[in-house]
């Protein structure tokens, strides 16, 4: 587990993959932000595909309750990074200090 000083980052196992699933489905959750609704299966197989290069974590705050995904990827010569928080956890900094964690 990755630590900073208001969440935690967690790596994304694939006994995660069915909460990742309910909240790529749920419109309330990802309402404003580009991102595919996705069944547990297809987040299986996207999971297995992951290349070493691919880094996904939960953002966990300090009470333990994950409030989104933060993670990194490459693609060709450069690096994508990307966060998604639920919709009450916005505008915090938890968004900012996930990116922190992951590029330091």
């Amino acid at each position: 587990m990755l630590e900073g000083k208001l969440v935690n980052l967690k790596v994304l196992e694939k006994d995660d993959l069915p909460l990742l699933a309910d909240w790529s489905n749920n419109l309330g959750f990802f309402s404003d932000m580009w991102f595919p609704q996705m069944s547990r299966t297809e987040w299986e197989k996207r999971y297995d595909s992951f290349t070493p290069d691919t880094k996904w974590f939960f953002i966990k705050k300090k009470d333990g309750v994950k409030i989104g995904t933060v993670f990194h990827f490459l693609n060709g010569n450069y690096m994508e990074i990307g966060y998604i928080l639920a919709p009450s956890e916005r505008k915090k900094g938890y968004g900012s200090e996930a990116i922190k964690i992951i590029v330091d």
